[in-house]
């Protein structure tokens, strides 16, 4: 019989044999409390791949000598389920792993929904995805949520040296030798992913031929040729993706050049061209606006350019625009003023709009009393001309308040409080 991969083969047996997410499993926290306690709650782990959560949910499991079964929630039908609850039946109790949990559909959830509730199944749900957004309210609600970090490269390599002296399940009675460089690329070139890393050493000892001393020896060549180069978690439709958007947009409202281009590095590795410039000029608009309102026509024009070059060259006019809305001068005041505006009108404070500013074009609109009184501005020396334009009801409200953050914005609060405090004289 064919043996099973490495990564299945060193998945951890107890709570003390899981490498990392020490926030969950460390002594005194919260996973920990629950083994020794000897109450396994249902729950959810989500993270990235390769965290190793379908190896706690069964190490948790295991610690407790529960009896366990494993289903997919896309693959397993209702059927699959029937007889994991049956068979819980007979014994009392089963703790139910479930992958991809956020695949549930709505006829498996119905059906197990009672069994949580009487505690005859204890689920442990298993996905890549943010429960908050993912998962059925239903369930969520019946379980605790607990969140995996991408492991570290001194993790990985816990893992990895675990696995070469593994005298059961790994290498351990293999004559392999591991430099330390190739360690160190396994390692961090996995992205934080175990079982990419195992894999790697995996494929490195499965086809490196053992030397005259009957030594198999893994050097730095080897593990590069082995350890397929690692795409970072970035799912176009899932979590990470907005993760990642969120992260760039922070960093160029924060004026941080650096971590900008590491996440406009990041969409670039995942070839999302159309995010980065939906983002790009969103920003410039958003969060730069009338501190230099040239941001959002030159932030338009590196969006063209990028489409026009496509990739790999793209990333340079992408680079530049990026750089010059990181450290332009920031303001948010002209959108924020009309969402102050919106924000009224939609709580129902439109008002009746002034009669000397309706629409006087038509015959007997005078009659009405349409236009009557309104003065040109155009036909006063300084262009501005102080009459009512907001209804009765908001006559007196302001909703922009300029920001000095740029010698654009500086300039229009100048005219802005002038004409203000003008018009307060006439009063």
């Amino acid at each position: 019989m064919k043996q099973k991969p490495l990564a299945y083969r060193m998945r951890p047996s107890h709570i003390n044999e899981i490498i990392g997410q020490e926030h969950l499993v460390g002594e005194g926290k919260i996973l920990y409390r629950m083994i020794q306690a000897e109450q396994l709650a249902s729950m959810i782990l989500y993270g990235p791949p390769g965290t190793g959560k379908t190896s706690m949910a069964t190490a948790l499991a295991k610690s407790l000598q529960l009896q366990v079964r494993m289903l997919n929630a896309v693959i397993d039908k209702k059927k699959d389920m029937e007889i994991v609850v049956e068979e819980a039946k007979m014994s009392g109790h089963m703790v139910l792993i479930l992958d991809e949990v956020h695949r549930l559909d709505k006829a498996k959830q119905d059906f197990l929904l009672p069994h949580l509730e009487s505690n005859l199944i204890t689920l442990i749900g298993c996905t890549t995805s943010n429960p908050y957004h993912a998962i059925n309210p239903a369930i969520r609600s019946r379980c605790h949520l607990f969140e995996l970090h991408a492991l570290t490269p001194d993790d990985v390599k816990k893992a990895l040296l675990r696995a070469l002296d593994d005298k059961q399940n790994g290498y351990g009675q293999s004559n392999i030798i591991v430099n330390d460089d190739a360690l160190e690329h396994f390692a961090g070139f996995s992205g934080g992913d175990m079982r990419s890393a195992l894999n790697g050493l995996e494929l490195a000892v499965a086809s490196t031929p053992k030397n005259k001393n009957n030594e198999i020896i893994i050097d730095l060549e080897v593990a590069e040729e082995c350890m397929q180069r690692k795409s970072f978690s970035h799912d176009r439709d899932g979590d990470a993706h907005y993760d990642v958007l969120s992260a760039f947009q922070k960093s160029i409202r924060g004026s941080d050049v650096d971590a900008a281009l590491h996440y406009l590095g990041r969409l670039i590795e995942a070839g999302d061209l159309d995010s980065i410039a939906r983002r790009m000029i969103v920003i410039a608009y958003e969060d730069i606006g009338l501190a230099n309102p040239q941001a959002g026509p030159r932030a338009v024009a590196a969006v063209e350019a990028a489409e026009r070059i496509g990739f790999p060259e793209a990333r340079i006019p992408l680079a530049v625009a990026i750089v010059e809305l990181c450290l332009s001068p920031k303001s948010n005041t002209a959108y924020s003023a009309l969402d102050a505006a919106l924000a009224d009108i939609r709580s129902g404070k439109s008002g009746e709009i002034p009669s000397h500013l309706k629409d006087s074009h038509y015959q007997g609109a005078s009659a009405l009393g349409r236009g009557v009184g309104y003065q040109y501005p155009h036909n006063f020396a300084n262009g501005w001309v102080n009459q009512q334009y907001l209804p009765d009801t908001l006559k007196n409200k302001q909703y922009y308040y300029p920001k000095e953050t740029g010698k654009f914005e500086q300039a229009m609060k100048q005219v802005y409080e002038k004409i203000k405090k003008e018009k307060k004289n006439q009063v």
